[in-house]
């Protein structure tokens, strides 16, 4: 019997492919809103990222999140991505 296969992501920031509960999923939702996902169940657009603030930083010098979603992200949405991951 076969060993059940883990389903892994690749972070944004490092570009490490990990096993899907070890990051944070990023979403844009249909109505465009970029928000951090938790539950890894809401609906639309997913991006991963590595529960580091430097994983961050990169991800933002880099611009990956913009092109991961295929618009542009403002600055706000990183500082706010910052500050959720620092009350983890």
């Amino acid at each position: 019997m076969q060993a059940k296969k883990k389903p892994e992501r690749q972070c944004i920031g490092c570009r490490e492919s990990k096993e899907k509960k070890e990051l944070i999923r990023i979403v844009k939702t249909p109505e465009g809103e970029i928000q951090l996902d938790c539950t890894g169940r809401l609906n639309g657009r997913g991006a991963y990222l590595c529960d580091s603030e430097e994983c961050l930083k990169k991800a933002r010098r880099s611009n990956a999140l913009s092109r991961s979603f295929k618009m542009a992200v403002p600055e706000e949405v990183y500082d706010e991505l910052e500050r959720q991951l620092n009350e983890k």
